[in-house]
């Protein structure tokens, strides 16, 4: 199992915008082959940071997910609420 984990830094006024446009795009991410959780977190003390866990079946179903119009799309009306780049890591458990 792969674990995904992206903190996403968005300007103080979109996030509003992007919490929208997360609970329309979860569950289709959610029925991604491989997909087997996805949650959305917000940060304690800074409420324009959020984090996006994620636990894939396989690295190449992460890849698959990333490589479909689904993620192109997201990404493209996600990234411009950005304040900063997004810092993605991907985990394996020991």
């Amino acid at each position: 199992m792969l674990i995904r984990i992206v903190r996403l830094t968005l300007q103080p006024d979109a996030t509003k915008s992007f919490e929208e446009l997360f609970q329309a795009a979860a569950p289709k991410i959610r029925q991604m082959q491989g997909c087997k959780r996805l949650e959305l977190w917000v940060d304690s003390t800074s409420p324009n940071i959020f984090t996006t866990y994620s636990e894939w079946e396989s690295e190449s179903s992460l890849k698959s997910y990333r490589e479909s119009d689904l993620f192109k799309e997201t990404w493209a009306e996600v990234k411009p609420l950005f304040a900063a780049p997004a810092m993605a890591h991907s985990y394996y458990l020991a």
